[in-house]
């Protein structure tokens, strides 16, 4: 299978997860529905390195070129709820930790003190920080990454969030 189909696959995977449609896909990433389309079904030949990016990062994937570099030990060592609590607590003087945001995300529910918190995580956070949050979630107590892109969702409309991936 070649990068570009692998990519394809990954990409429909990640946006049915996300509850996207094609339409939303090719609307935030500046690219054709029909672009869109192709790449999913494996019928585009090529796709420029800097669209091939877009995507990915729009979607929370990764394009990646090994150069055999580990990682910061700090960062190794982070869970992404960890990383994600972290991010949502920066502005803040009381944290977010990862055991909360882990129960927000299990229940759907947020305390009025952490919806601060929650807007900044939705509203800031990388994609793919999102993703590997509903990976975390999915590998540790089984939720369907799709529920989690549910939740995120309805949280986000619950925190007014106005990121587009939200809309």
């Amino acid at each position: 299978m070649g990068a570009i189909h692998e990519l394809g696959q990954a990409m429909r995977m990640r946006r049915a997860e996300m509850g996207l449609s094609q339409a939303q896909v090719a609307a935030l990433s500046g690219l054709s529905r029909q672009t869109v389309n192709q790449l999913e079904t494996g019928a585009v030949p090529d796709l420029g390195l800097n669209k091939a990016e877009r995507l990915a990062t729009l979607l929370g994937l990764a394009l990646r070129v090994d150069a055999g570099r580990a990682r910061p030990a700090r960062l190794q060592k982070m869970t992404p709820l960890m990383r994600a609590a972290a991010t949502a607590s920066v502005s803040y003087k009381a944290s977010l930790t990862a055991a909360k945001l882990k129960h927000i995300l299990m229940t759907g529910r947020v305390a009025e003190d952490y919806a601060p918190h929650l807007h900044a995580f939705l509203d800031e956070a990388p994609v793919s920080l999102l993703a590997s949050v509903a990976d975390q979630l999915h590998e540790q107590v089984g939720l369907d990454r799709g529920a989690v892109w549910k939740t995120y969702r309805r949280l986000a409309h619950d925190v007014k969030s106005q990121r587009e991936i939200w809309a």
